[in-house]
């Protein structure tokens, strides 16, 4: 267990896998926490040095409330990294992980050897966002719970996943999701994703109404150069529903 202070919050984060291998950072999305890559996690670990974040105000990660922001969130992983040992790593990131992700390829590109944005976009719907955000801080996560589950997952997940999943997000710090909404909302990706140099492969699930590839995925291949694309039968949270196709894809990217 440990923890990274940063200004007006401690990220709390995990090392696992092999100490001498490739370093790869997983970042969580919105309303999720590190535990998010659970399944995943085993089918990396003899492969890659792995590192878990719960992102700002997420999971174990104690963050006080306001508006935070990508750059933000990236110097977030920056410090976490440092205190880790990673000079140099992959990152995959799902939703708002991707996010911060590309915003890490474009901050500190010569830290980033292959990104990897996983169900993702580069521009949302910035009103709906503020809808949401003012509803969490006003009535609590319930007031959101329908909605987001609605996206998280779809009708082929197991009952007993998505009432986990549920009480993960009922349980989460509201002002936490709303800081974090807030990065969504204000983020500037779409003009500068045309200047991530590193290799990038875009993964989007078939079954994501929340950033399917149309609208959402192809204009991250369009936009990214030499951008690669590989599409997963899942919906939003591609690691709960597709995580022996997701490490597969991630493991042969990077092993490439």
């Amino acid at each position: 267990m440990a923890f990274t202070q940063r200004a007006g919050a401690n990220l709390y984060w995990k090392r696992d896998g092999r100490d001498d291998a490739p370093a790869l950072v997983l970042l969580n999305s919105i309303g999720t926490d590190m535990d998010l890559w659970d399944g995943v996690l085993p089918y990396l670990g003899d492969r890659f040095a792995v590192l878990r974040i719960d992102t700002r105000g997420h999971g174990a990660s104690i963050a006080e409330p306001g508006d935070y922001a990508l750059a933000m969130l990236a110097d977030d992983v920056l410090a976490v990294a440092d205190a880790a040992g990673f000079d140099r790593f992959c990152v995959a990131g799902v939703s708002l992980g991707g996010m911060i992700g590309m915003e890490l390829a474009l901050r500190a590109p010569g830290r980033i050897d292959k990104l990897l944005p996983i169900c993702t976009s580069a521009t949302m719907d910035s009103a709906a966002w503020n809808d949401r955000i003012a509803k969490v801080r006003g009535e609590g996560m319930a007031a959101i719970a329908d909605l987001a589950m609605g996206r998280f997952l779809s009708d082929a997940a197991e009952p007993a996943l998505y009432e986990a999943v549920r009480r993960q997000l009922l349980a989460m710090d509201a002002q936490g999701y709303a800081g974090c909404g807030a990065a969504i909302r204000d983020m500037d990706l779409a003009d500068r994703i045309g200047g991530i140099a590193c290799p990038t492969l875009v993964m989007t699930g078939t079954r994501d109404t929340s950033t399917p590839f149309e609208g959402h995925g192809e204009h991250l291949i369009a936009r990214i150069p030499g951008a690669a694309h590989v599409a997963l039968e899942a919906a939003h949270l591609a690691p709960l529903e597709a995580p022996e196709a997701l490490a597969g894809a991630i493991t042969s990217f990077l092993e490439s």
